[in-house]
């Protein structure tokens, strides 16, 4: 009974072991995924704050001045997201990419 016991936990412990760069690959990649899809929305967000801005300009809401300032704020702020996306590996999109 002692042997079994003894079989099992070390089979146990190699499945572990063997399984571990699968487990943490699976990890980073679901983190890497929040963080993609976090920069998209807050891309969006971004992207309609430009819109609303430019619309208040345009009704009459905001100087020039004033849109100007804020349209140039609001645009480094896109660029600064649009860049930290580049920077993570482009998404997968089930295409073999070795042909």
């Amino acid at each position: 009974m002692i042997d079994l016991l003894v079989i099992v936990l070390v089979l146990a412990v190699v499945v572990l072991v063997v399984s571990a760069p699968l487990r943490s690959r699976r990890s980073e990649e679901a983190e890497e995924s929040a963080e993609r899809a976090e920069l998209e929305a807050a891309r969006d967000a971004k992207y309609r704050e430009i819109r609303d801005a430019e619309l208040d300009y345009r009704v009459g809401k905001l100087s020039e001045g004033d849109w100007r300032v804020l349209d140039r704020g609001l645009r480094a702020e896109a660029v600064e997201i649009l860049r930290r996306l580049d920077e993570l590996d482009p998404p997968t999109s089930g295409v073999d990419e070795r042909s």
